[in-house]
């Protein structure tokens, strides 16, 4: 019996267009990606783009190089009729020199680029206008803390634009990684260990930040914001922030007050002017000014609220903050509490 194989079928011009089309526009990137770190809008992720940049223009050449020279090879040397056994040798000085000595003066040319950005993206900056900023990461939320301002926050970064502002990262648990995609580079929040660099805005919006590092179950939910304003703007929430919230007169939310400084909330949480003093979950003085909630994982509304408060692990796995399972009148009541919390 004889075994016929089939050559394989070759896919027509249009069909692999087809195919290279479709997985350049599955692994594309939208052109207003708020993570899109190619789309810098700081110094420091500048900085980086262009050593990106610079690194990949002369990849690109070295491939083309090299896929030529093969390219050439191939159908230069190729097999003809009639050809008999090729010249056999065992290396070339010259070529294993010139093969050698290209690549190392490549590494040492990136080198160069590479180091400095490095120094200057992880440099203290000095001056009367940097403002200080200590970031401390936990299991899942970023506490931002304003050592020279007297403000703590948490989950929202308000920074002035055009002011840099010098960030010393560490981690109170596991290791997290700091990262804002379109402001700058990433920096590891390690235990007992502070890492420094420093961002700039270059205009007022809401940029996107990520832990990157994997730190648990909850890793992908452990986001922040970072909001950009103007230095008046940024200035009275500073002030804002300094200042104690009032006792509320609402009936609902002085009802939720009560429940929150009578319950196992007060062991976790500072809000200032209350009994509340704990330093283990995120500072509530002003929560209700926040823009998102649970690690930028919900809006800041009622509804998310009451979502957040009737059970954290079911919204985020693995949530420190447990489910005390509270009735409905206890979560409106407290929602309309953390609300008044301007």
């Amino acid at each position: 019996m004889v075994l016929r194989v089939r050559s394989p079928k070759i896919l027509s011009p249009a069909i692999i267009i087809a195919l290279a089309t479709t997985a350049v526009s599955l692994t594309g990137c939208a052109a207003t990606d708020p993570m899109n770190a190619l789309q810098p809008l700081g110094e420091v992720a500048r900085m980086e783009v262009n050593l990106f940049n610079l690194i990949f223009a002369i990849a690109v050449v070295v491939f083309v190089f090299v896929e030529g020279l093969l390219i050439y090879a191939v159908v230069r040397y190729r097999q003809r009729p009639n050809d008999g056994m090729p010249h056999q040798t065992h290396g070339h000085t010259t070529l294993e020199i010139i093969w050698t000595v290209i690549p190392a003066a490549i590494l040492i040319a990136l080198a160069v680029p590479t180091v400095t950005t490095i120094a200057s993206a992880t440099a203290i900056p000095t001056g009367p206008d940097v403002i200080n900023v200590k970031v401390v990461g936990h299991q899942w939320w970023w506490e931002f803390d304003y050592p020279g301002l007297g403000v703590v926050t948490s989950d929202e970064l308000h920074i002035p634009t055009g002011a840099r502002v010098e960030l010393d990262v560490e981690s109170a648990d596991v290791i997290h990684s700091f990262w804002v995609p379109q402001l700058g580079g990433k920096v590891q929040a390690i235990p007992n260990q502070h890492n420094h660099s420093w961002i700039e805005a270059d205009q007022a919006g809401t940029y996107h930040g990520q832990c990157y590092q994997l730190c648990g179950s909850s890793h992908a939910n452990m986001r922040f914001i970072v909001v950009a304003q103007s230095k008046a703007d940024f200035d009275k929430w500073v002030q804002d922030q300094k200042s104690v919230p009032a006792k509320p007169t609402d009936p609902e939310a002085l009802k939720g007050y009560q429940i929150f400084t009578t319950n196992a909330c007060v062991g976790c949480h500072t809000i200032e002017g209350t009994p509340a003093q704990a330093k283990i979950g995120p500072n509530l003085t002003h929560i209700g000014s926040h823009l998102t909630l649970a690690g930028a994982t919900l809006q800041n509304n009622p509804n998310d609220l009451a979502l957040w408060l009737h059970d954290p692990p079911g919204v985020k796995p693995g949530s420190i903050m447990p489910n005390l399972h509270l009735t409905n009148d206890q979560i409106q009541a407290l929602s309309a509490y953390l609300e008044s919390l301007k």
